[in-house]
């Protein structure tokens, strides 16, 4: 948050209460603007460990009871994405100073930095455990593999900042989207994009895979993909084919968040509009919306899809209990 905290929530007893993670005050080269903004954070795998990423240029490493363990420090200005492997074992961080960097999560040095980006890196997210892609605001993506100097993918295409990006299940796909209004699906295999999104009509913020189909604990689910964009629609895709099954009309102002839930029968979507809706992706109706007093910039689901919660602008956070919403269940 802007407070320079970020809060770890115990929701076991009836009043919620937190852990405060309290981040430094240092400036880098006198920019004292934002500079105690926390602007990522990301949980391990197995929930033993978070790591943040703040506008002071340091990445921080806390366990579950709130301790800091590593404060790790080699950026040249803020960071804006933070995310762990899948074993756990490597930390990528990324920001305005254009770079990339792999950290070792046990010794708190840096395994690899990458300067390949001509502006600063605004998303990035990995294939395995040594792959990842990074995107920025030169409008390039870059697919990179630790112990390599050079990137050994680079997908051209968006006209304008490349904001978001994410990989499937699978590792197979990758999804960017832009500035430009359009999303797009690459594959390592191509050099092009294998779909071209161009049915919104303003700036794409986010977009996510639903974490099915195979290489998931629901193989047999088919995979789907979400847009959001600052036209106040979501969008849902058939990845195959990449035809539009369906547009999500009902938020009035630009939607910044969406997420599946585990088995990818519901999706949450967060707005400016102050909504959050849940939406069956059976049908795309909304089975429940909740209204709060200032927009929504995150939403996300708990690992068993019993939970979901809301970042709103003015400070709140609230959480769902999604068994108690007995129309949704229905």
């Amino acid at each position: 948050a802007g407070d320079a905290t970020a809060r770890i929530w115990s929701l076991d007893k009836a009043t919620p209460s937190s852990i405060i993670l309290p981040h430094s005050d240092n400036v880098i080269n006198g920019d004292t603007s934002h500079s105690r903004d926390v602007t990522s954070l990301d949980w391990n795998h197995e929930g033993t460990h978070l790591a943040t990423g703040s506008y002071d240029g340091r990445a921080r490493i806390w366990t579950a009871d709130g301790q800091l363990t590593k404060v790790l420090e080699h950026h040249e200005g803020p960071i804006f994405a933070i995310k762990w492997n899948r074993k756990g074992s490597y930390l990528l961080s990324g920001g305005v100073d254009k770079t990339a960097v792999v950290w070792d999560c046990q010794t708190g040095q840096v395994k690899q930095q990458f300067n390949f980006h001509s502006a600063p890196c605004l998303d990035l997210d990995w294939q395995g455990n040594t792959q990842f892609a990074t995107c920025s605001q030169d409008r390039l993506i870059h697919v990179c593999r630790l112990g390599v100097d050079r990137p050994v993918k680079t997908f051209q295409g968006h006209t304008n900042e490349v904001n978001t990006l994410r990989w499937d299940p699978s590792g197979s796909l990758l999804a960017s989207c832009s500035d430009d209004a359009t999303a797009k699906i690459w594959s390592t295999k191509h050099e092009r994009c294998v779909h071209d999104f161009r049915e919104h009509s303003k700036e794409i913020y986010t977009i996510r895979f639903s974490r099915t189909g195979p290489f998931t604990n629901f193989p047999n689910a088919r995979l789907q993909f979400a847009t959001a964009s600052f036209d106040s629609t979501v969008k849902l895709w058939d990845v195959d084919s990449g035809r539009c099954l369906h547009t999500l009309t009902e938020h009035k102002e630009a939607v910044y968040s969406v997420a599946f839930s585990p088995d990818a029968s519901l999706l949450a979507s967060g707005s400016f509009d102050n909504r959050l809706h849940l939406y069956s992706t059976r049908d795309a109706k909304i089975v429940h919306t909740y209204t709060g007093t200032s927009g929504v910039f995150e939403v996300c689901f708990n690992r068993d899809g019993t939970k979901v919660a809301a970042s709103f602008s003015d400070n709140s956070v609230v959480v769902l209990d999604i068994r108690q919403l007995k129309h949704v269940l229905a």
